[in-house]
């Protein structure tokens, strides 16, 4: 082979076009090098502190000076426009969706007013709104304890600071009505002085240490998870641990599962209502989204809430996470199909043909449900005792206990199918072999007639058949909005004024 030199003497072209490749390349080196500083340069100005504040400061919009990117993001959350086939961010009315829900919840406030949850920037709005939390008008309280804003405020990680855990449960949920305006925010899940991810709520600390688990000791992985599961958990309040407290606690002592949270419950002889039809004591679900989600294939590779609800996302040279905390079926790009390599139109539709499958079983439930409702009613009409029922009635807790774990939880048809799917198929046997022990009371109480189902087509005649006085509940619910709420945020305007001008005091 003949040296490089002679090539070079013999062909001097070739030198031109190494000399020339070896500019450019060195051009683009620099370019390379260039971009690399300047986006280093943009990240220490992007997260440079402009705003002090304290540790629990509530407003969004001073930790935003700081964090503008994710700031934007998390406003995002105020896009109501995207429903899915069975959720979203849409406000879906479920009772006029599915008007045998109020059978189901009868006795219980659920049964007058029930939304889709809509996004987390409206959470205090809709706590408002809600008929759930009645109308504390002028020497009337509220059926809701304080306990009920724990979850819906950026507020509440300075009131629990203030007051402590417990004197922040205490009381009825109006009398801290004007301490909280801010919805859920930045300080519920970042401390204000690293940014690092930390659990606000004592309920997960305290969950967690009657465990024998040390929350502290979790990986930054799992913590993209526990943040979630401050809120997105089973929960009932505890009226026997301090007195005249309502204290947050959730039910895993005996396991995360519905049948060993259902297990704690029967052994505390717990109950959320009486059911006023069937007269069963019922247990109802809050949203068990973190319990189902570690049931499910993702959680058992290592993949965390945020990396569906809150991916990563670049802009202008910068990773972070969005902020936007949304169903992945409105950004299959950013989420699903980081992992999943799959075409949008394809993926989506095997989503929902899974969500239609649970559904279909799940209609077929609550159907269920609602017959053997009116069937343990019609048995108590005609003479039953409470020995005769006692079965039947534990049957009816433990077939709506099944259906609630799957239908009140955002999403879990998908973060665990299998999971969901027994529960239901659990739920309908349990639902039908109540139903058999009814037929056979009702016989030897001498009606063997069918009993009918009732004439709910629409959520108003739903609510008419178990007597609530709709009139009167939206009524007295339009004029707390129009008097009450405006003076709570008069009060709390005021209050951040002052935080405001304190601040400037100090810094002067």
């Amino acid at each position: 082979m003949k040296p490089f030199r002679n090539i070079i003497n013999e062909k001097p072209w070739i030198a031109w076009i190494l000399f020339g490749s070896t500019l450019v390349i060195v051009f683009l080196l620099g370019l390379l090098a260039a971009s690399i500083i300047e986006r280093r340069t943009e990240a220490v100005f992007a997260y440079k502190p402009v705003v002090n504040y304290p540790d629990w400061e509530p407003r969004n919009t001073l930790w935003g000076n700081n964090f503008p990117r994710e700031y934007q993001s998390f406003m995002k959350t105020a896009d109501t426009t995207f429903r899915s086939k069975y959720n979203g961010s849409a406000s879906i009315d479920m009772l006029a969706e599915y008007p045998e829900l109020v059978i189901l919840w009868a006795g219980y406030p659920f049964s007058q007013d029930y939304l889709q949850a809509r996004g987390h920037f409206y959470a205090v709005t809709d706590i408002h709104k809600t008929l759930r939390t009645g109308a504390p008008l002028t020497g009337k309280s509220s059926p809701m304890p304080n306990t009920c804003w724990t979850c819906k405020s950026a507020d509440v990680p300075r009131l629990m600071k203030l007051s402590g855990t417990a004197d922040f449960y205490k009381g009825t949920w109006e009398t801290r009505g004007h301490e909280i305006k801010n919805p859920i925010g930045c300080v519920d899940c970042h401390d204000a002085q690293t940014m690092n991810l930390y659990i606000s709520r004592p309920a997960l600390v305290e969950a967690f240490q009657r465990m024998g688990k040390d929350i502290s000791s979790v990986s930054h992985q799992e913590m993209r998870s526990l943040v979630c599961a401050q809120c997105h958990v089973e929960y009932y309040f505890d009226k026997q641990r301090i007195k005249n407290v309502s204290y947050l606690t959730f039910p895993w002592d005996k396991g995360l599962t519905a049948d060993d949270i259902e297990k704690y419950y029967d052994e505390i002889n717990f109950s959320d209502w009486t059911h006023n039809l069937s007269k069963a004591p019922m247990l109802k679900a809050q949203h068990p989204d973190y319990e189902v989600y570690l049931t499910g294939v993702h959680a058992k590779r290592g993949v965390a809430c945020a990396d569906c609800h809150m991916p990563y996302i670049s802009e202008g040279g910068q990773k972070f996470t969005s902020h936007h905390i949304q169903s992945p079926l409105n950004n299959i790009t950013g989420s699903c199909q980081v992992c999943h390599r799959e075409e949008t139109e394809k993926f989506i539709n095997d989503v929902y043909e899974r969500q239609n499958k649970v559904a279909e079983n799940r209609r077929k439930l609550e159907e269920l449900l609602v017959r053997a409702h009116i069937e343990a009613k019609t048995a108590w009409d005609k003479g039953a005792t409470a020995e005769q029922m006692k079965d039947i009635l534990t049957l009816i807790r433990q077939a709506q206990w099944r259906w609630d774990f799957v239908a009140a939880g955002h999403g879990n048809t998908i973060h665990s199918p299998v999971e969901t799917s027994r529960l239901i198929a659990s739920g309908i046997n349990k639902a039908q072999e109540a139903r058999l022990k009814l037929t056979r009371l009702l016989a030897t109480l001498g009606y063997t007639d069918e009993v009918p189902y009732p004439d709910i087509p629409t959520k108003k005649k739903a609510q008419e058949f178990i007597g609530l006085d709709m009139q009167k509940l939206n009524s007295d619910k339009q004029e707390f909005l129009q008097t009450v709420i405006p003076e709570w945020f008069r009060e709390a305007q005021k209050r951040e004024k002052d935080w405001d001008e304190q601040r400037r005091n100090t810094q002067k």
